[in-house]
């Protein structure tokens, strides 16, 4: 590829595990948006709390079944011998059955098709880790933070440019790799860098391999889990958050529902609450995908405080 800044929004991916994750027998492009309807969730009034046909909580617990939009990332979500396996969907098995809805189907799509599938009816839920962001809460409501998460950078072994920080490339002649739909992406074109964007971490790791790029930027947790289980002759650097304009790039991703659906995302965050409040029982759902503590949101980080971008509170 060639070399290019690029300017663009992105929110962070998440990614499932678990038996109890159904994927849809094909996965969905960029139709998202269209009229097609769920059967739990299911299009006009009928999909929010506040239309005729109840609200949403209670039809999905008298179904049983609530159906999930997402996109794959290991370790939060990817699909492995046929099954979709990660630490949301593990995540989302708990929470959701907790409530009394034990089955959640997957429907897999294009990331930037997630929101608009969700306001189209096309799934009850987002389940894709997805960075709560401004320009995303003013399209769809974001539960209470699930993974706070930093960056890394995946580099040949030996780390021969001792890179440490994306600032490390500023005026350095280097080029850095960001996935489409990362916040790494909005680093890159915020701080000017020579930069290449791809289309998947196995898209990241070719371009590092290949001398397309001096590096591979992307969260800590999905570089660490590539480098332990498919990659060869890398390493990973320390995690960092980034600054930008002097300002840490604090942030944390959730579950997205749709603005009206009030009282599924109200018991949603009510359970959420009580996992994030035990690490330990936190550790023992999403453990198993790399994630440990240092993942646990603080209880300062609210979606409130996220969604508004003002993150000095945060510092």
């Amino acid at each position: 590829m060639g070399r290019t800044t690029h300017r663009s929004t992105h929110d962070r991916r998440t990614f499932f595990r678990g038996t109890g994750l159904v994927l849809s027998a094909a996965a969905l492009g960029g139709g998202l948006a269209a009229c097609s309807r769920t059967s739990t969730g299911g299009g006009g009034e009928s999909g929010s709390d506040g239309g005729g046909g109840g609200d949403l909580l209670s039809r999905l617990q008298e179904a049983g079944t609530i159906t999930v939009g997402f996109a794959g990332e290991a370790p939060y979500s990817f699909e492995e011998g046929g099954e979709v396996i990660g630490a949301t969907v593990a995540l989302h098995r708990e929470i959701f059955g907790e409530l009394g809805i034990d089955t959640v189907e997957g429907k897999l799509t294009d990331w930037g098709s997630l929101i608009p599938g969700l306001n189209g009816m096309q799934f009850d839920a987002v389940s894709a880790g997805m960075s709560i962001l401004p320009d995303r809460c003013a399209q769809a409501a974001f539960s209470e933070p699930e993974f706070q998460y930093t960056t890394a950078l995946m580099v040949p072994v030996g780390n021969p440019e001792g890179l440490e920080t994306m600032d490390s490339f500023v005026d350095s002649g280097l080029t850095v790799a960001t996935m489409a739909g990362a916040v790494e992406s909005d680093y890159a074109a915020a701080l000017e860098l020579d930069s290449i964007e791809v289309g998947g971490p196995q898209d990241g790791v070719d371009a590092l391999k290949s001398g397309n790029a001096d590096a591979f930027a992307l969260t800590a947790i999905s570089l660490n889990y590539l480098a332990d289980n498919t990659v060869d002759d890398v390493e990973v650097t320390e995690s960092f958050v980034q600054e930008i304009d002097g300002v840490k790039q604090v942030g944390a991703g959730g579950t997205v529902f749709r603005q009206e659906d009030t009282s599924l995302l109200d018991a949603y965050n009510e359970k959420l609450a009580e996992i994030i409040a035990d690490p330990e029982r936190y550790l023992s759902i999403v453990g198993e995908f790399g994630f440990g503590e240092q993942e646990l949101p603080p209880e300062e980080m609210t979606a409130e405080i996220l969604c508004s971008g003002d993150l000095s509170s945060l510092q």
